[in-house]
């Protein structure tokens, strides 16, 4: 069973003068266990609405999302927050830790909310920061934290609860070449060992040609590209 199926996701916003704007027109893709599928395509395209709708965040016009053989359509607010929490990790560009917490505190987080025991809520935030390369770093606050050990951290987070499917958008897009390609090889080791399904939205190419696929989001729906016409 797949863990992530979109079909025929119809997305659309009205605009400021009232006219519709078609953001997706049909979007299918499906998502194995432990592959990582790259989405590229022009800023405006439509990517990060993708990923909200796919990450259950979002709400399709038309179409449905199946995560872990769980449907999203027909579920009111809180079924859906319920099932993001239960199998759904996000990586944004932008890492949004708690500042005033370590970054331990922080990937513990997610499990305090859902209710783990505190001693086993940092046992699993100290093997996923382990898993990242940040135990010496474990006790450190984000404003003593490198950009790169932010947003590995902030991967750290997102895997607190142990979630069948991550999407990452534009994960690197912040970052100096070094502290990027560090995180790009950890998320792809993580798809691989984890065996969780990764679908990142970026316009790195270096990032999307560890993807098992790359696809294209252009007019509105998705189309298999070659990682080497994008620019880096």
């Amino acid at each position: 069973m797949p863990v992530l199926k979109a079909q025929g996701i119809v997305k659309t916003y009205r605009g400021g003068d009232g006219g519709v704007l078609n953001i997706l027109n049909g979007v299918d893709l499906t998502v194995e266990r432990g592959e990582m599928v790259a989405i590229v395509g022009a800023s405006g395209a439509g990517k990060s609405t993708l990923l909200h709708v796919m990450g259950a965040l979002d709400r399709p016009n038309r179409g449905d999302v199946v995560i872990d053989g769980e449907s999203v359509e027909g579920r009111t607010d809180e079924e859906l927050a319920l099932l993001r929490n239960r199998k759904v990790g996000f990586v944004f560009q932008f890492h949004h830790l708690l500042r005033e917490f370590s970054a331990l505190e922080n990937v513990m987080m997610p499990l305090r909310i859902g209710g783990t025991e505190p001693a086993e809520a940092r046992k699993r935030a100290e093997e996923l920061l382990a898993r990242v390369g940040l135990t010496a770093r474990k006790h450190h606050r984000p404003s003593q934290l490198s950009g790169g050990e932010q947003q590995r951290t902030a991967v750290a987070r997102a895997l607190a609860t142990d979630p069948v499917l991550l999407l990452a958008d534009e994960p690197s897009g912040h970052l100096d070449h070094g502290n990027a390609e560090r995180l790009h090889e950890i998320l792809s080791k993580l798809a691989r060992d984890l065996e969780i399904a990764l679908v990142v939205v970026t316009h790195n190419a270096s990032l999307a040609g560890r993807a098992g696929r790359c696809l294209l989001l252009a007019d509105g729906l998705l189309a298999e590209t070659e990682v080497g016409r994008l620019a880096t």
